[in-house]
């Protein structure tokens, strides 16, 4: 926190979010700002339409007297757009401040394709789930996306996907505010964009394990991801490359979609299980159709499942002992009862018993609704972070 004189109406704004300090004296206590410098900050708050006065809180003297207002951050005035991108289909949605999902779509939406036609298509989803939904798009204040893909967190840009063709270096934030914008009317408004296991990482962890300081989720669809929190934020590496274990090399010689032999991708993702299973004569082209295989109890399905998940544990072996995690979820098409079998034979096989003496493996919680859930906080986070506030409420005039 800045200095107490320079304390801004931003911090104010995080402390009443975070619920550290929801009253006014508890916000003087906080900050050690005086009574009329927290009135003033908080004025331009309310003008804001960003906060607003909830009920009553408990009398905090022995002697009763009048409950103190406790101050709430408003979701309602403005909303959020979020996209998951897989390679062969996407989930949209219009979801409040808060997290909650006010309308979704899913459908067939092909990456290979190309980033032009699949954002175009985006935004016409946007516009018609914010009629669904109910709002104007000029009340929109954010627009998150995950893609299958490692991000350059700065400039919004995948950097080499191995299953993007096309989308390397494209400027997707700008054409996704444009789609937005030819789709609604509606000026451009701020768009992030990141990893889709990042994002499903980071709305489990929010929603599900806010007071797990390490947690690891793991995505095993077409290809495989992994996306890690740590102390509440997102860890990225230097250039957005961190938890792309799905190229590490575990000495298969199976050619991997990015042209490397032995990843384990190529012999573990729901991808490969379908090639197998194709090769077999079962009727798979994707890990979406070996989810539906496994669903429908397929035993040829279900062996390959645990044999590929008894390769990903072998590797998450070396990930716990390296970051130890609370919890280690595992997610995607082939997050299932047999792959889970799998991952956990070979896990507390080979990870020394420290390491997973504390550790919880556990399967999606918010299922195929995660990566939306992440990319609509992604942008909450961002829009109202201390600093951001102040530049916004200059903009806003208050």
């Amino acid at each position: 926190m800045s200095a107490r004189g320079q304390v801004s109406a931003g911090e104010l704004l995080q402390l009443v979010r975070s619920g550290r300090a929801v009253t006014r004296g508890a916000l003087q206590q906080a900050t050690g700002l005086s009574r009329a410098t927290v009135g003033q900050r908080l004025d331009r708050l309310f003008r804001a339409g960003w906060l607003r006065e909830g009920a009553g809180g408990p009398v905090g003297s022995p002697l009763g007297g009048r409950p103190s207002i406790t101050l709430e951050f408003d979701d309602s005035h403005a909303v959020v757009l979020a996209a998951d991108l897989e390679t062969r289909h996407a989930r949209a949605a219009v979801l409040s401040l808060t997290g909650e999902i006010l309308a979704e779509h899913s459908g067939t939406l092909l990456v290979e394709d190309g980033p032009d036609a699949v954002l175009g298509d985006l935004g016409h989803w946007f516009g018609e789930l914010l009629e669904k939904a109910g709002h104007r798009a000029e009340e929109v204040c954010g627009i998150g996306l995950a893609v299958p893909g490692p991000v350059d967190t700065a400039s919004g840009r995948v950097v080499q996907p191995p299953i993007m063709p096309g989308w390397d270096g494209y400027d997707i934030r700008g054409r996704l505010a444009r789609a937005f914008t030819e789709a609604t009317g509606a000026p451009p408004v701020p768009v992030l964009v990141d990893n889709d296991a990042n994002l499903m990482a980071y709305g489990e962890q929010r929603t599900g394990f806010p007071d797990c300081s390490a947690f690891v989720l793991v995505k095993v669809s077409t290809g495989i991801g992994a996306g890690v929190v740590v102390d509440g934020s997102l860890f990225r590496g230097i250039d957005g490359g961190a938890g792309d274990i799905g190229h590490i090399r575990v000495g298969a010689e199976a050619l991997c979609r990015c042209g490397s032999y032995g990843c384990l991708a190529a012999v573990a993702s729901g991808g490969a299980v379908a090639r197998r299973l194709a090769e077999d004569g079962v009727p798979a082209a994707s890990g979406s159709d070996v989810r539906d295989l496994l669903a429908a109890g397929h035993p040829a399905a279900s062996a390959l499942a645990r044999e590929a998940g008894r390769q990903v544990g072998d590797v998450l072996a070396t990930v716990v002992t390296l970051l130890n995690p609370g919890v280690l979820m595992i997610a995607g098409d082939l997050a299932g009862t047999a792959f889970l079998t799998g991952v956990r034979e070979l896990l507390y096989q080979r990870a020394l018993p420290r390491s997973t003496a504390h550790l919880h493996v556990v399967t999606s919680r918010l299922g195929e609704r995660a990566g939306l859930v992440g990319a609509g906080a992604l942008v909450v986070e961002h829009l109202y972070a201390p600093e951001r506030v102040e530049e916004r409420l200059m903009a806003l005039g208050v």
